[in-house]
């Protein structure tokens, strides 16, 4: 028989506290293994993240199977149908793309509409175990003798990132506005989550000019979401805001390439 256990619907995992335990939580987040790692720490009874496209080696949905190890049901929200970073969408109009073997012992199957597998998710066990923190989440690597932030998710950038380039691991949705203007960086490199419906997956790009601050994504078919070291090593530009254009940057080019570009302030990137 199913539980009355309550669904508790966010934008993003990366604010969840005590109050999220217990709880089939659907969030806008990606479902990587950082965000389903958080998703775990906030001890969830079970969770619907959103699939960020897939993208390259199936980051988007990494952490399904990732969590299989602590027992944990989940299933993800396919991009096409439902805007990340946004919970209240994923719920209204979402549909399952992919579920981990817990949640199919529940009956959650692809194609099911994201409020039915919630309500079926609250028949779940509980996870079996929980994770320890998860290692190497942010790193600082010398592009041209200067230092460029690299961070799995945009919530772990500090204040003394500000005036920097910071690589994230990040969709550049619109929840992760806020952590890049609290910081104000020079620039920030996000995952474009596959774009999405409704372009979500850079739904923060014209916030962050307003902000006066330079934006980029990376295309999801080239780098990991939820690794902000694939971001800058691996990423090929997909997208730019109007503050990026303005620098220079240019789509089509390497991550690294414009990083190097802006730290050895060279002609048009473009050209």
């Amino acid at each position: 028989m199913i539980r009355d256990i309550p669904i508790l619907v966010v934008r993003t995992v990366t604010k969840l506290d005590q109050t999220s335990e217990g709880t089939i939580v659907i969030g806008g987040s990606h479902a990587a293994p950082f965000t389903t790692f958080l998703t775990l720490k906030a001890r969830a009874h079970a969770a619907i993240l959103h699939d960020a496209g897939i993208g390259l080696e199936e980051a988007g949905v990494g952490g399904l199977r990732w969590a299989e190890q602590f027992g944990f049901a989940m299933a993800a929200v396919d991009g096409r149908t439902a805007r990340i970073g946004d919970g209240d969408d994923m719920l209204q109009r979402g549909r399952i793309s992919r579920v981990n073997r817990f949640a199919k012992q529940c009956g959650v199957e692809i194609g099911m509409s994201c409020e039915k597998a919630a309500k079926l998710l609250r028949d779940a066990r509980a996870a079996t175990s929980w994770p320890e923190q998860m290692q190497e989440t942010r790193h600082v690597v010398s592009v041209e003798g200067l230092d460029v932030v690299t961070v799995d998710s945009v919530a772990l950038a500090r204040e003394s990132d500000r005036g920097k380039i910071i690589a994230t691991g990040s969709h550049g949705g619109q929840p992760s506005a806020g952590y890049a203007g609290r910081i104000s960086p020079k620039m920030v490199l996000f995952n474009d989550a596959s774009f999405g419906v409704d372009h979500a997956g850079i739904a923060c790009f014209p916030i962050l000019d307003e902000l006066g601050i330079a934006a980029a994504s990376v295309s999801s078919f080239t780098a990991r979401i939820g690794d902000g070291r694939s971001t800058l090593m691996d990423g090929v530009v997909s997208a730019l805001n109007r503050n990026a254009a303005r620098m220079g940057a240019c789509e089509g080019s390497r991550a690294l390439q414009l990083v190097t570009f802006l730290t050895t302030k060279g002609s048009n990137l473009c050209l």
